[in-house]
């Protein structure tokens, strides 16, 4: 059982933003940025390809309410939403979770580097991904 089936069953504190009957949201404990919010499913699926349809589509619904909640609570007016898979892309609770980062002036919040590389194959890559569709 991981930290946030713990928190959605009431077993650890939180500080809860929004609750409904697939989706549970709450302030991040250890924030990068005033009101940074955790956006999850109840559902206990450890990555985002491994969430059912049903979970992916309350998420879906509930991340734009929360976060205009966030911006206007908050005063920021931008905001990051950021959602890591595997261990390798940095996800630290193996549980799919989204975080609500919001932005409030070039050094606050997340930063972000982005190495870009040519696209090498698109045609035969878009083809094999849609394949698999």
């Amino acid at each position: 059982m991981t930290i946030f089936a713990k928190i959605i069953r009431g077993e650890i504190p939180s500080h809860i933003i929004y609750e409904d009957a697939d989706v549970f949201s709450f302030l991040d404990i250890m924030p990068i940025a005033r009101g940074h919010t955790l956006v999850i499913p109840k559902e206990a699926a450890v990555t985002l390809d491994q969430l059912s349809e049903k979970s992916a589509a309350a998420i879906g619904r509930a991340l734009p309410r929360i976060a205009r909640a966030v911006l206007a609570a908050t005063g920021a007016t931008a905001f990051n939403v950021l959602q890591n898979n595997g261990a390798i892309a940095h996800q630290a609770v193996d549980h799919v979770h989204f975080h609500i980062i919001p932005k409030y002036d070039d050094a606050s919040g997340l930063g972000i580097g982005w190495p870009a590389k040519k696209l090498e194959d698109g045609e035969a890559l878009a083809q094999a991904i849609v394949a698999k569709l």
